[in-house]
This record gives C-alpha cells, structure tokens and sequence, in this order.
C-alpha cells in the first residue's frame, strides 16, 4: 500500500515507518519536526488544513500527481498530558485529527488508522475500574483534557463512517509505548504497586504496537471499531492478584488473570485483528 503516516519522528512513530516500510509498503512520513532521509518525508503543520490537503493530494514539486494514497496512519499529536497547556493540548490534537480526517475523505481515502489511547478509559485510575482486566466494553470516562480530546476523535471516526458506509477507521488504544532501553527501569516498580496503578500496570513495546497498526491496515472491514493495544504481560514481576488485592480490592475481576498477564485486556485485538505481541520488557532483562 501507499501510506501516509503522521507523527513519523515520535516514539512510535519512528518505529512505525521503518516496520511499515521494512513489510514492503510505500511510507510518506509526515511531522512537524524531522529531516530528509531514505524514502518520502514531508514537514507538515497538521493544524493548517491547506498543508495537509497539499500533501495527502500528493501533488509533486512540478505539479505531477504520484500514485494516489490507499491509507492513512495518524499518529501525530502532542502525546500525554501535562505536556503542553490544556488549552494547546486540545487545540492542536483535535484540529490535527480532524483535518487529517476531512482531508482523507475529501481525498477519497478509504482506510484510516490512527492512535487513539489507553486514557480514555479513566486513567490514571484514581477512580477504579469497574472491573479487571478492563475491556472495550468499558465506556470512555476522560480524565484530562487529553484523553477528553482522543474520547472525541473515537466520536467523530464514529460519525465519519456513518456519513461514508465505505470508510474503515481503526482507533488503537496504545498503552504506555516502550523502547528495549526503557526496560531497564522496570524491575524497580516492584518496590511500590502504586507505581504505576494510574494504567494497570500496562505497556507496549514499540514495535508491538507497529505489528498492530499494519494488521489494522490489513484487516479491518469498513466502519469503526476501537482496540486496546497493550504488551500480553505487566511491567512488575509481582503477581496480579497481589497487585490488585493490594491496590485495588474493591474492584470485581472478570475472569482469570494469570499471574502476569495483561490487565488492559487485549483479546479483542487477538480475535479480530490478528494482533499478536511478541515483546516483552522481561526478555532483556537478567
């Protein structure tokens, strides 16, 4: 496929477009900041409509049109909260995801899969979940202006694909994005459950998470539907019944929770992606 992927100098973006590109797809990386290098990149203000028309058009430097894009991958955005101000937060992620939206449609793109987050569903949980592991079946409850914003492009995907029966949009949910160099901090979560209670102890390797942008990109029917994307482990060694006696006791769990497994429930990711992770923090750790 020709893709067109914002966010191409982030975390996971970086890892993305080398995935991407590395599987045999024609990647036209897009952010703000970033350089000329091996393949398409484009420096683009997703925030001005008349760039982001400009580029997903594809129009060349002699006016010459390429090969038309077959999808869209949207990471690009201010990514947690507390980063910015609010009011930048909102400004810039919502007007980003909807021109890139409205762009891609204008533009007769059928295919959208973009990052949505782990946050819609009441991180950092200083209310608890209404159960464990938590599901897609857990209605978004936005506890920041940031998840505020990834729980309102979830409703304008939803409304865009009713306008367009044809338009398939993928919203992944990722949890906390990890690179191999970040795991060697994990083993000290352990002293203190309370750590990282704020996302159920949740994580995803990087290029787990690219794996499950390319099955979106492969798979997905038209419509919209929304995935927690999360590692199949936790990022503590201590037993999950032991961190959610100890944390959460008051919190009704659904099924088994194996001793390490993941507690932002990726089975549907499993079912109806193929999403499969093949990483995990505790590999390259002695």
């Amino acid at each position: 496929m020709r893709i067109a992927l914002t966010g191409s100098s982030g975390k996971l973006g970086t890892v993305v477009e080398q995935h991407l590109r590395a599987a045999g797809h024609d990647v036209l990386a897009l952010d703000v900041v970033g350089a000329r290098r091996d393949g398409e990149f484009v420096q683009v203000d997703l925030t001005d409509y008349g760039q982001v028309v400009d580029v997903l058009g594809g129009v060349g430097e002699r006016g010459t049109a390429p090969d038309p894009l077959d999808a869209v991958v949207h990471l690009a955005a201010v990514p947690a909260p507390g980063l910015r101000p609010d009011v930048a937060t909102f400004h810039n992620n919502m007007t980003a995801t909807f021109n890139v939206f409205w762009a891609a449609v204008r533009l007769g793109v059928r295919r959208i899969v973009y990052a949505s987050s782990e946050t819609v569903l009441g991180l950092p949980f200083d209310v608890p979940p209404p159960y464990i592991p938590v599901d897609e079946e857990h209605a978004p409850r936005p506890e920041s202006v940031y998840s505020l914003v990834k729980t309102l492009e979830e409703q304008l995907a939803t409304e865009l694909v009713r306008w367009h029966p044809e338009l398939s949009i993928t919203a992944l949910r990722f949890s906390n994005v990890m690179a191999p160099e970040d795991y060697a901090a994990f083993p000290a979560y352990d002293a203190d459950p309370r750590t990282r209670k704020w996302n159920l102890w949740g994580y995803i390797d990087a290029r787990d998470g690219a794996h499950a942008v390319e099955r979106a990109l492969e798979v997905a029917p038209a419509g919209f539907d929304r995935f927690i994307i999360a590692a199949a482990d936790t990022v503590s060694n201590r037993p999950n019944a032991e961190l959610v006696a100890e944390v959460y006791p008051d919190v009704p769990v659904h099924g088994e929770l194996g001793a390490h497994d993941t507690m932002l429930s990726i089975a549907k990711a499993r079912r109806l992606l193929g999403y499969a992770p093949q990483h995990s923090w505790r590999d390259g750790i002695s």
